[in-house]
């Protein structure tokens, strides 16, 4: 029996996934073909259902992949000493994923396949959820520090820091350096460091 290297498997796992992001994010999930994500990976329809059974099981691992990050960046962000400091890890992490050209369409593609694959939306809550548990955790802590003044209650904030970066994956600016500027000043206002 031939035997697997686990890391070989693991990289050419990854430059599938990696492939195929490119071309969900230009032609959703509907508009790519097996045999483009195939051309663009370097790979055969064969060597692609090894790793994946279905597109969409294909489309699911990019954000599936993803949560074994944000478990552990949610970690180490509220093992911090300094609140301030976990909430900056975990608001750079996000905004920086704004800033990624592939964000409008993959977040377009998500949307409209949400409804459709009851997998990824539960790894898209389960997402969500980490990334608000930790950081309504840390701006409970950062709320104490004598002089902060958040402008909602910890719970609230972390939602609406959320949702406004969420909102900015689908931002059309060409500017994606201005965006991610602008998300940080919202954002500083929003953990009560600055007035807008």
């Amino acid at each position: 029996m031939r035997t697997v290297n686990p890391e070989v498997h693991a990289a050419r796992r990854a430059e599938i996934v990696a492939a195929a992001a490119i071309e969900f994010a230009a032609n959703g999930v509907e508009g790519t073909s097996t045999a483009a994500v195939c051309r663009r990976a370097g790979i055969g329809s064969g060597t692609l259902f090894h790793y994946f059974g279905t597109k969409q099981e294909l489309f699911r691992a990019i954000f599936a992949d993803d949560l074994p990050r944000i478990t552990e960046l949610s970690a180490a962000a509220t093992a911090e000493a300094d609140p301030d400091a976990g909430v900056q890890m975990i608001t750079d992490h996000l905004i920086a994923e704004v800033a990624d050209p592939l964000s409008p369409g993959l977040t377009s593609a998500a949307l409209l396949q949400v409804n459709r694959d009851p997998q990824l939306a539960a790894v898209l809550t389960e997402t969500d959820d980490l990334i608000r548990r930790a950081l309504t955790a840390l701006l409970r802590r950062s709320a104490r520090k004598p002089g902060r003044s958040l402008p909602f209650r910890p719970a609230p904030t972390a939602r609406w820091i959320q949702s406004v970066i969420d909102a900015a994956h689908l931002s059309e600016s060409s500017n994606r350096r201005r965006t991610t500027s602008e998300l940080r000043t919202i954002v500083g206002w929003l953990t009560g460091h600055h007035p807008l």
